[in-house]
Order: C-alpha cells, then structure tokens, then sequence
C-alpha cells in the first residue's frame, strides 16, 4: 500500500503540491481552489493494488476537480471507476448528459477517459473510494465501456451486492500476508464482480450471461457473510432468514456455499468463534456465559463443547494465555 498525506509538505506548499504532484500527476485531473482558502487546505489518499485493480480511498477539505479534454491526453487511463461515496455527498457535472448529486453511500460508475467536473457538497470536503479496473483486464469486452460517461449506481437490488464486495475487498487487502495466494485470488474475484456489476447496472453485461452469473455469485455470497455476521447474536439464525434477506431461495443460498471453503453452517459457527474470542480478550472482566450468548451460542455448554473442539482447549485457559493489554 502507498500512503500519502499533505501533513508531509510545507503549510505553505500543500495545496500546490497536491494540485500539481498528486491531483495531475498520479490521478490525472485538475484541481483548483481559490487562492485565500490554500493555507487550510488537507488532503491524504492511499492507494492499493487489489487483483487487476487499484483502490484509492481519499480525503481532502473542499477543492474542485476537473478532468479535461487535455488532462485526458496528458493522463490517459482506459480503465472503469467505481465510485462509493462516503462522508458528505458530491457533485458531479460537465458531461454529455445531466449533471447529478451522490449521497453518502452511495455508487458511481465511469470511463476515465470522459471529461467530467465534481466538487463536494457542503463543507465536509471529499471523502471517497475508488476502484480503478483496466479495460484490457474486464473480461467483458464491449465499445459501450468506452462511453460510460459518469452516472449514479440506480439499481437498488444491485447497490447493496456492490457495497458488499467493497467491503470484502477493502478486508482481503488488510489480511494476513501469510495466506497471499488466497488472498490475490479472492481480490481477483472481487474486483471482477465489482466491475461486472457497474457493467450490469449499465446494461453492457446481461444479468443472466456467463460473466453476469459469475459477478452476481460472488456478490451474493459477499452480502450472505455480512448479513450472517449482522444477526450472529440471534441463536436462531438459520439459511432461510439469510435466504429471505438476501432474496434468494435457501437452495440457492447453499449453492453459494457449496462453491465456497465453507458451508453456511460452518461459516456461522467460525463467525462466532472468532467473535467470541475477540471478546475474550478485548472484554477480560465480561462473564464467558455473556459472551456465548452475545454470540448467539444456545447454551453455555454448547459454546465449550464447541470452543474446546476447534482449539483444543476451554474459552477460561484461552483468556488466561492473553498477555495482559492484547
């Protein structure tokens, strides 16, 4: 990963460096703020290389951006963005088409090859993510992904699918280095269905096609583990609510397991092992029999009976190995 953060320049030099460093030459726009609001300005982004693709997370304080016809030429990326908009919401505008508002949370996508202007809405400045896919690595190869002039993520049973597979893509970059070839191929598989979705949602890839199909698995199965690990507290959690929740039959929900490392019931019983041992150690003072049904486990003797056989020993001796502070 590659950070860097205004904090590392000259107050008096940040947003000059930002503007011709950062802004042109590492993200190909250009950015412009009125001279007397310079002195406060912040900004800070990193950038990981996740599969076939590059995630930005940025924040700055209030500026506008603009890509142009020239910053296009000088910079050319022939690659898709997706969008997630996180803090205040942003504006987007100077394109072929309408000029359109994204709220927190919400999802754009476009070529990078089209000219645009954004600026935040209200103070807050920006606070965004970027996932950056090379066309040559899509899969799908259409003409129409050269036209994709920026535009909102409209499809509302495809938004929480999308914001799933950022969320697992943002956790497969921050996890264990031992496990890097597992690791690469989940981020492959994720950056994939990420741009496959946009492409759905643009209507370039169809929803039942072969790519469709496999974009749409992935991102089912992302948003079944969140929705497990959102209910893990309820004793009760069975395929049929994840099922319900997610819009799909139970057969289906098992099918999606069946292609994974787990089954959905190992996958719950791992989750709140995981869970119940993060508490142990983070929660020293809070009673074991607390924590098992904090975890949803259905009895005391359940949760050690299932604790011993996955680590071989009882949740009291694992607190009590804990080096005090960890």
């Amino acid at each position: 990963m590659y950070r860097w953060c205004t904090d590392e320049v000259e107050p008096q030099e940040r947003f000059d460096y930002w503007r011709e460093v950062r802004a042109k030459g590492l993200f190909g726009v250009t950015a412009e703020l009125e001279r007397e609001r310079r002195a406060d300005f912040f900004g800070e982004f990193s950038l990981r290389q996740l599969g076939a693709g590059g995630l930005v997370e940025l924040k700055a304080s209030h500026y506008t951006v603009e890509r142009s016809t020239s910053d296009i030429a000088y910079t050319p990326g022939d690659s898709i963005c997706v969008y997630q908009q996180l803090g205040s919401g942003g504006w987007f505008g100077g394109m072929r088409g309408s000029d359109f508002a994204i709220a927190n949370g919400s999802f754009a996508t476009s070529h990078t090859d089209l000219p645009y202007r954004t600026a935040p809405l209200g103070a807050g400045g920006f606070h965004l993510r970027i996932l950056k896919i090379p066309v040559s690595r899509i899969p799908a190869q259409d003409r129409r992904i050269r036209e994709l002039t920026p535009k909102t993520f409209n499809d509302h049973a495809l938004a929480p699918l999308l914001a799933a597979c950022f969320a697992d893509l943002g956790e497969a970059a921050a996890g264990d280095d031992s496990a890097a070839d597992a690791t690469s191929l989940v981020q492959t598989s994720l950056v994939q269905a990420l741009a496959h979705l946009a492409l759905i949602e643009r209507g370039i890839v169809r929803p039942g096609s072969r790519l469709g199909q496999a974009a749409l698995r992935t991102a089912r199965l992302s948003q079944a583990r969140r929705l497990i690990a959102r209910h893990l507290q309820n004793p009760d959690l069975a395929p049929s609510m994840v099922a319900d929740l997610l819009g799909v039959s139970v057969r289906h929900l098992h099918m999606l397991f069946e292609a994974a490392e787990k089954s959905f019931s190992q996958t719950v019983t791992d989750e709140r092992l995981k869970r119940s041992r993060r508490l142990l150690r983070e929660a020293p003072e809070r009673l074991i029999a607390d924590i098992a049904t904090s975890c949803g486990f259905e009895s005391l003797a359940t949760y050690y009976r299932v604790f011993n056989a996955a680590y071989g020993m009882a949740p009291g001796d694992f607190r009590a190995r804990v080096p005090e502070g960890h």
